[in-house]
């Protein structure tokens, strides 16, 4: 097959490392993968790593950037695309148009990995459903909440997020022992840690100052200095909160190492990846009930899960995980199973190379 994988969000996210993973993975299955987004992007720069896989530049600089649209549709032709898989709010728009207004042959989806800030309206729940061959959701709690909103669930498959198990090597002892050093962390020393975005992190913030444990260290990667200082004070916070700053995808994994218990206190994530990298690193879990996350974390089994707002059992699951040995090595013996063996991305590229297989065929 000739797919075309198209994204202007291509920023410091989990959904670009994940458009990566999947262009890799579809590319090693024989097929010929392109991928259209911004020049000098992140993606621009992950897409160069895997030279199997086309980079296509595309600034798409509205929702009917008529320019945009022509390029798509040359592409189309040039390229002979069978499939065209779109991810983001202003692709989802001019694929459309390219197969209405210009007379596109390719099957076209659309991928949903975030929660929906908007949906819209009727016209515009329609516009997406009629418009596209399937919507594809990268979790089933995802897939529900665009149900609740009026999305027909015939019209929506749930494929999930994979990781390729390459990726869970990109971490060493070497590294993880300089970082211990840079922020003072002792061996045996307890560390909660949040490796995210903005994520509702003051939720972590609260629980500690709850937990009333000032000897652990609470450390972020991803949040700006001081980004949580004010919640600190707010909540009366005695823990150490240290403040790791953006950090590169491919040294990521080395901050899962210096924590005790990595926590996601997100009512955003349609999957969440960091849960995955977490498990593979040894590192227990603690996130919301929200959305994809149930998808990969199942309560008591490979994680912890509190709801949104419920601070006080946050700081009791918290406060479980660092006392209780055997359950922490419970729930980290879980997790390796989930990120390596239900989550690989080869399944992932699989079921989508499924996905595309059946509709090209009632052509």
């Amino acid at each position: 097959m000739n797919i075309l994988l198209i994204t202007q969000e291509d920023f410091f996210a989990g959904s670009t490392y994940s458009v990566s993973y999947l262009a890799h993975a579809l590319a090693a299955r024989g097929n010929n993968v392109y991928v259209a987004a911004r020049p000098n992007s992140l993606l621009h720069e992950l897409i160069e790593k895997y030279p199997q896989v086309v980079f296509l530049p595309l600034t798409i600089k509205s929702r009917f950037d008529r320019k945009a649209i022509q390029l798509l549709v040359k592409w189309t032709h040039e390229y002979n695309i069978h499939v065209i898989n779109a991810q983001s709010s202003k692709d989802r728009y001019i694929t459309i148009f390219a197969r209405w207004f210009y007379g596109i042959k390719s099957r076209l989806f659309h991928t949903r990995r975030q929660y929906p800030m908007s949906v819209g309206g009727y016209v515009q729940r329609k516009f997406y459903v009629a418009g596209t061959d399937k919507i594809i959701s990268i979790s089933e709690g995802l897939k529900q909440i665009f149900v609740k909103k009026g999305f027909p669930a015939a019209h929506i498959k749930v494929i999930h997020n994979g990781m390729p198990a390459a990726r869970y090597q990109q971490w060493s002892e070497t590294e993880v022992d300089r970082l211990r050093t840079l922020y003072g962390i002792k061996p045996g020393e307890i560390v909660v840690g949040s490796i995210s975005r903005y994520k509702r992190q003051e939720q972590i913030i609260k629980a500690m100052a709850l937990l009333n444990k000032p000897e652990i260290k609470i450390v972020t990667a991803g949040l700006d200095e001081g980004y949580l200082d004010s919640f600190c004070k707010e909540f009366n916070l005695k823990n150490p909160v240290i403040y790791a700053g953006a950090v590169k995808g491919d040294s990521v994994l080395n901050y899962y190492k210096l924590l005790t218990v990595n926590i996601l206190a997100s009512v955003s994530d349609g999957f969440g990846l960091v849960l995955l990298e977490a498990m593979a690193m040894g590192t227990p879990v603690i996130a919301t009930r929200f959305g994809g996350i149930t998808d990969v974390v199942k309560h008591d089994v490979n994680g912890l899960l509190f709801n949104d707002g419920d601070c006080e059992t946050l700081a009791r699951h918290i406060d479980m995980l660092i006392s209780n040995p055997s359950l922490r090595q419970r729930l980290v013996e879980q997790g390796y199973k989930t990120a390596y063996d239900e989550f690989s991305i080869e399944k992932t590229a699989a079921n989508y190379e499924l996905l595309f297989q059946q509709h090209l065929e009632q052509d």
